[in-house]
């Protein structure tokens, strides 16, 4: 029984569908923080041509997102991005970014400042609201260039 408990315990995060880090010395390519440092914030961008990028928090996912043809000039791409996935603050789970709502405003502070904490549903997002504040739950729909650039003044 107690091996099973800790198969359990070991594989949970497997099944959970976490964003794992791919390499241990990877640094954001926006705000040049090691991603190992803040696992709990990881996010990630599928490219059209399989290669995946990995960033320290939505908000500088979403840098990228907005400015695709910068980062594509600049040699940081070589494809469009496909798909975008964060993690429930809460659970850890992954999630398809367009499905996730978004909290802004806590009290909480990501890894290179003011940033918008990740969920899976709205509910976990009220649930977190209560203990660290917030002052909005936006859909990813919101997420506009001018509220990144905002985030990052």
């Amino acid at each position: 029984m107690k091996i099973l408990l800790l198969l359990i315990l070991l594989f949970s995060g497997l099944f959970a569908g976490e964003i794992k880090l791919t390499d241990q010395n990877a640094t954001d390519p926006v705000y040049i923080l090691p991603l190992k440092k803040y696992p709990k914030w990881l996010c990630e961008a599928q490219l059209k041509n399989g290669k995946k990028i990995q960033f320290v928090s939505v908000k500088s996912m979403m840098q990228v997102y907005r400015h695709q043809d910068y980062f594509q000039r600049h040699k940081f791409m070589d494809d469009n991005i496909s798909k975008l996935y964060v993690q429930d603050y809460i659970s850890g789970r992954k999630v398809e970014a367009p499905k996730a709502v978004y909290l802004f405003g806590s009290r909480i502070v990501g890894p290179h400042g003011d940033d918008l904490i990740p969920f899976e549903n709205e509910q976990n997002a009220k649930l977190f609201m209560m203990k660290n504040g917030g002052t909005k739950i936006l859909p990813f729909e919101k997420l506009s260039k001018g509220l990144i650039r905002y985030l990052d003044m």
